[in-house]
């Protein structure tokens, strides 16, 4: 069962690294002229979101809802996170290879095509659901519900066996 002190520790982790992740997509633009540093600042953010992903995996684990193997409960509920996080992360890499690879000898140069700026819109609109929908899962995961055998528990376990 995951503690409150532990849940609080963890779920500060998830927070800081999606403020990270809020950051870089917000001032990475600034520093256009220096390459190397807007490499190393979405490498990191790449990181940290396939870390969110690693934690959010490991909270669902950790659940009694999984342990009594229903699998398929934990996912079908958090669905919409697990694909919203995967396709933002695939976006993202997207834009950062493409970016990097349009500015990396000259970085004053236009480099804004039609499909970059697609491209942009679209992992930046993904951006704020990942924000929106992967923090109310994080707090949804703290619900005691998950970590211990109750009633509701017990009824979905039954709807599953039949």
């Amino acid at each position: 069962m995951l503690q409150t002190s532990n849940y609080s520790l963890v779920l500060s982790l998830q927070f800081l690294l999606l403020s990270y992740d809020l950051f870089v997509n917000s001032f990475s633009e600034l520093l256009r002229a220096a390459p190397v540093i807007q490499l190393v600042l979405f490498i990191i953010q790449d990181i940290a979101v396939l870390f969110n992903i690693i934690i959010i995996f490991l909270m669902f684990f950790n659940t009694f809802v999984f342990q009594a193997g229903l699998v398929n409960l934990l996912f079908h509920k958090f669905k919409g996170t697990i694909i919203l996080t995967a396709v933002y992360f695939a976006l993202s890499i997207s834009l950062h290879v493409w970016v990097m690879n349009l500015r990396w000898k000259n970085s004053n140069r236009f480099v804004w095509t039609d499909g970059l700026q697609t491209l942009f819109v679209f992992q930046r609109l993904a951006a704020v659901l990942y924000c929106y929908f992967y923090k109310r899962t994080a707090v949804r995961l703290g619900d005691p519900r998950f970590y211990q055998d109750s009633l509701w528990l017990r009824k979905k376990f039954m709807q599953v066996q039949r």
